[in-house]
């Protein structure tokens, strides 16, 4: 089968800024007052983070809060076609949710000073912000979130009543709204200021650059590199969805996004509907493991760790590159299984053509990447990331309407010495490059339309904030609920108590919770809940820190592929034309890595760049480091052949029994595990290389 390259690329950028309410928003006055709504919400958190706008941390928060109440009941009732009541009762739960914000605002300092003995408006308020956020969780993301903090939250007022070791000693109504309702330990928690600063604006950074074409560049450099090769199709979409992953914080948004082109281009070259759906559902998961962004995790991580960023960015680096690897790996054998080849690599685009026509791009990426890694806070890294990101686009509109290329080179030049400005001037320097570009914008040629797009980006930045800033509000609740009861010293002392017989049974348990929360759990707030019950009983176990966090954070994301819920799977079932089951069960095949590789860390630590561990104590730390990924390797290479049952030829039965022996001993990491491991891998290739070169004398006879 053939294709010609313009039925493999996706829509231009330009076409999308055609719609000027391409952010989603109705179309009526209603939407369009949403709209500048949200618009107005992306300038707030720029303002703050820029430290144009100075307030309170508590009341960032609260007034971030108020936002995400204000957008999503109108914005929920106006897209599902509500009729005049519902959309009364949603402005009416908006407007609550707002008075929460502007309460907090008002009473700032009174609030201190009575805190502990909470007056009844405080409580009445107090309530009211309970409601509005789980109100907003379960119209935005369905009962499961809403439900398990609802089971948290009724813990605090009756767990007095149950019975040892389960109970606690009671608290009264009034104290466990204080508590949730204000303060940094309920719903202003950690999870909340993580999302009115990092996440917020690594959103709109994203937001900003898929709008500039970072998407075709990044699907364009994917069909260059691979897409001539064996199963070419595929392989696009794992390359294009792991570094959509450097941008994007939403795995299921990924899916709908890289999908729409990837899929259908896997069906067409003769994937299985169900395979190329588990393909894209799975690379999209993944790409919340690739740092720098990791789905916004890596900042929560940071911030619940006091640690730095980069230690984060260390421990996920090479996990993630083995996941793509392994997922890369599979669908090399599913396309050598069915013979199933890729395009003509005359009729695809050029890699480095892509790249030189749009390599800009990548440098708000790269500087972001850089202050991260030397020191920069989170915070400061993604507001210059944003700025920069704002400069390439509203100045290239600018420099296409100069008459001439030398004024074009001097444009950029200057405008180059003017961003590199910042480091003395500060974020001063690039707030005035880029108003001076702003007012350029509205005369030249284009420029009405750039600063459309940057309107939708702001816009659409914010609706994409809803459902992550709604969840990590209501996890403050589960987060208030331990700090004010202890609860997770239960469930952690059953842990401790399994792993004194078995660390690998008490590692399953934990993995076994972590999915089972993670269904129907956005990835953010099923990290904070994993984490905070038994993050804390596998640190107990012995388990380095970061590796006890990255445990739960992996299987958090593995949730979405898991059935029965498994929502990146059925978000790519009505693209495929397939069962989202049927997608899930591949998925999980496709993400063998994804649950190998945190048992393998937690024996190993090495293989997070982590001290400790028996291997690193006796061999020294990098040659445990090259010994784990190599081990590693061979352990995804064994699997994905069993899984696949193909291996330069199709696998008998008994070969891939053996192949999944050797695979499944060089993880378990016991002792004498790893000699066995080799053994039978160096038994299962070498019969495979007989039995082929067997098979091609016999060839060379019968010719």
């Amino acid at each position: 089968m053939t294709m010609t390259t313009d039925q493999v690329q996706e829509p231009t950028p330009s076409a999308e800024l055609q719609d000027p309410h391409h952010a989603d928003f109705p179309g009526s006055a209603e939407g369009r007052l949403l709209m500048w709504i949200a618009v107005v919400f992306s300038l707030f958190q720029i303002a703050t983070a820029a430290h144009i706008i100075s307030l309170p941390s508590q009341v960032v928060r609260a007034f971030h809060v108020g936002f995400l109440m204000l957008l999503v009941f109108p914005l929920v009732a106006a897209s599902r076609g509500k009729g005049p009541g519902i959309k009364a009762v949603a402005w009416g739960l908006a407007l609550a949710g707002v008075a929460v914000a502007v309460y907090q605002f008002i009473e700032y300092k009174p609030l201190l000073l009575r805190a502990g003995d909470p007056l009844t408006r405080d409580i009445v308020f107090g309530v009211v912000a309970l409601a509005t956020i789980f109100i907003a969780a379960y119209v935005l993301m369905g009962p499961a979130l809403p439900i398990i903090s609802g089971v948290f939250l009724a813990y605090c007022l009756f767990g007095e009543y149950l019975p040892a070791p389960l109970n606690h000693r009671g608290y009264d109504f009034s104290q466990v709204i204080d508590h949730m309702a204000y303060g940094t330990e309920g719903i202003y928690g950690i999870p909340i200021y993580v999302s009115a600063t990092y996440i917020f604006l690594f959103i709109l950074f994203g937001s900003f650059l898929e709008r500039a074409g970072m998407i075709k560049l990044f699907t364009d450099v994917s069909l260059g590199m691979v897409g001539h090769a064996r199963g070419g199709a595929a392989k696009v979409s794992v390359i294009s969805s792991g570094l959509m992953g450097t941008i994007s914080g939403s795995g299921v948004a990924n899916v709908v996004t890289t999908g729409q082109f990837t899929i259908p281009l896997m069906k067409r070259f003769g994937y299985r509907p169900a395979f190329a759906g588990g393909v894209e559902s799975t690379s999209s998961m993944g790409g919340q493991l690739m740092p720098p962004v990791m789905g916004a995790v890596a900042f929560i991580m940071a911030e619940t760790l006091g640690i730095e960023y980069y230690e984060v960015v260390k421990a996920a680096i090479i996990p993630a590159v083995l996941y793509f690897a392994s997922a890369f790996w599979m669908v090399h054998l599913e396309a050598g299984k069915y013979g199933l080849h890729g395009l003509p690599k005359a009729e695809l685009p050029s890699a480095m053509k892509a790249v030189k026509e749009r390599w800009y791009l990548i440098l708000p990426l790269a500087v972001l990447v850089y202050l991260l890694f030397t020191g920069y806070t989170p915070l400061f890294a993604g507001t210059i990331g944003l700025a920069l990101t704002l400069l390439l686009v509203l100045g290239g509109s600018v420099a296409l309407g100069l008459p001439n290329q030398a004024l074009r080179i001097i444009f950029w030049v200057v405008l180059g010495f003017g961003a590199a400005s910042f480091f003395k001037y500060g974020i001063t320097a690039l707030l005035i490059a880029t108003v001076i570009l702003i007012a350029a914008n509205l005369f030249v040629k284009g420029g009405w339309k750039t600063l459309d797009l940057c309107r939708a980006s702001l816009a659409e930045g914010a609706k994409t904030a809803l459902p992550v800033g709604v969840a990590c509000a209501i996890v403050g609740i589960i987060i208030g609920t331990m700090t004010l009861t202890g609860a997770a010293n239960t469930f952690g002392q059953f842990i401790v108590s399994v792993g004194e017989s078995s660390l690998f049974l008490s590692l399953v348990l934990t993995m076994i919770t972590c999915i089972v929360l993670g269904m129907g759990i956005p990835t953010i707030p099923n990290y904070i809940i994993t984490s905070s019950i038994a993050g804390p009983a596998l640190l107990a176990l012995g388990v380095p820190l970061i590796v006890s966090h990255m445990f739960v954070f992996y299987f958090g994301i593995l949730a979405d592929l898991t059935p029965p819920v498994a929502l990146a799977c059925f978000a790519a079932g009505p693209i495929a034309r397939e069962s989202g089951l049927k997608i899930s069960m591949e998925a999980i095949k496709i993400a063998a890595a994804g649950f190998v590789i945190p048992f393998m860390a937690v024996y190993t630590p090495a293989l997070m760049l982590q001290d400790g561990g028996p291997l690193a104590e006796s061999w020294g730390y990098w040659p445990a480091v090259a010994y784990i990924i190599f081990k590693a390797g061979l352990a995804i290479a064994l699997w994905g052949a069993a899984v696949i049952g193909y291996l330069s030829r199709p696998l008998a039965v008994w070969e891939r029994m053996l192949a999944t022996a050797a695979a499944f001993t060089l993880i378990v990491a016991l002792p004498i595990t790893d000699e066995v491991g080799f053994a039978l891998a160096a038994l299962f290739l070498g019969q495979l290389f007989l039995r082929n070169r067997a098979a091609a004398q016999k060839a060379d006879v019968a010719q």
